[in-house]
């Protein structure tokens, strides 16, 4: 990974793209390269900088006063942050910036880290998918390397792996929900979260997996019969017909809820009917969870 978009630093900072600029304007942390075009173009050391001054700003400091510190001070001011949600963005920055280093070692011992203090269902909650959904854009943009993208994800799958296997809920609710993901699409790690939600609030679940062809899922909904099918959409292959999936669950599907939910949803534009429902937030993902 080489340079960034404004686009991209927005998504991953919550600072918007014309803050931004005006912060370029005004002080001198950013610098960025400009294209042949005059687009302009980010650095990975431009972006970690971003980073850490959007968590202090959030948190009261002025940019002004943000300007002059240099690195040392700069990182003291972060840690000096004992607010919870304060801490939680931190670990999701260093996580961010370990990815763009490849720094493996240092990724998975931050995870471990907080999973030795807090548990894995909170930092499943609190660390793992926060991170995924800013870093998620990326994929969507391929403004990730494939190799940075198979590192990270192949040591959070392990993470979630663990939490999945070690869920020991005493309460069980009378529902079903088969997961799977469609043909072509591999991003795997929100629906393995959503797997491990389901079972931590004691719902059954049928795990398929990533790129599972239609007829298998209406196979095992006729063996199964879930009460709903759930799908995420990232990244899908470029002949990935987004309608014709949708129109194809409804058809196959016609009693059966299906949620959708992941970034693919935001950009869809006619109208959907039962059986489908999209959810296109985090937050509408947990109101779905909520209503077990």
């Amino acid at each position: 990974m080489h340079s960034f978009t404004i686009k991209d630093l927005e998504n991953l900072s919550g600072i918007k793209a014309h803050t931004i600029r005006i912060w370029e304007q005004r002080y001198s942390f950013l610098k960025p390269d400009r294209t042949d075009t005059n687009i302009r173009v980010y650095s990975n050391d431009e972006l970690k900088k971003l980073l850490n001054v959007a968590l202090l700003n959030k948190f009261g400091f002025k940019i002004s006063h943000i300007d002059k510190m240099d690195e040392g001070e700069l990182w003291d001011k972060i840690l000096s942050l004992n607010q919870q949600d304060a801490l939680q963005e931190r670990i999701v920055n260093i996580l961010i910036q370990c990815m763009i280093d490849l720094d493996m070692e240092a990724f998975e011992d931050e995870l471990d880290n907080f999973i030795t203090a807090k548990g894995i269902e909170k930092t499943i909650s609190q660390i793992i998918f926060p991170f995924l959904e800013k870093i998620g854009i990326l994929w969507l943009t391929n403004h990730i390397n494939p190799g940075q993208e198979h590192l990270v994800t192949n040591i959070i799958r392990q993470k979630l792996i663990v939490g999945i296997e070690n869920v020991r809920n005493t309460v069980k609710i009378d529902k079903t929900v088969l997961l799977f993901l469609p043909e072509t699409e591999y991003h795997e790690l929100s629906l393995l979260f959503m797997n491990y939600m389901l079972k931590n609030k004691g719902v059954s679940t049928i795990y398929l997996g990533s790129s599972i062809p239609l007829r298998d899922v209406e196979y095992l909904v006729k063996l199964k019969k879930p009460d709903y099918i759930y799908t995420h959409l990232t990244s899908v292959g470029p002949k990935f017909n987004f309608e014709r999936f949708v129109d194809n669950l409804s058809k196959n599907f016609p009693h059966t809820p299906v949620i959708i939910s992941g970034l693919l949803t935001t950009t869809y534009e006619k109208k959907i009917l039962p059986p489908i429902n999209f959810k296109k937030s985090y937050a509408e993902v947990m109101e779905f969870l909520a209503g077990f």
